[in-house]
């Protein structure tokens, strides 16, 4: 199992707008090859900080996810105008090992 964990920080006073897309995504993604599952989380205190958790059968199937145009399409419901914190967005890879 490979798990893909996106932090990313709200730079524009947007986290409520962003918080509300997430509760009412498409679930575009829960089709894709290869998906298990997702869980958005913020940290308490850090209302402009949001971890995106998925989990997939391994890593090439979050690649191809990754590259698709149906990624492009999911992220389409984000707010307009939305903007992040430079620096403070990145995609840490994780290795299932043990359950």
């Amino acid at each position: 199992m490979f798990v893909a964990v996106s932090r990313f920080v709200i730079a524009n006073g947007m986290e409520e707008a962003v918080r509300a897309a997430f509760v009412h995504r498409p679930h575009g993604v829960d089709s894709a090859p290869g998906f298990q599952r997702m869980e958005v989380l913020r940290p308490m205190g850090e209302p402009a900080e949001f971890w995106l958790m998925t989990w997939w059968d391994d890593e090439a199937t979050f690649d191809a996810w990754h590259h698709s145009h149906a990624f492009k399409d999911a992220h389409k419901g984000m707010p307009p105008g939305l903007r992040l914190k430079p620096g403070e967005n990145h995609i840490t890879r994780f290795e299932r090992v043990a359950e």
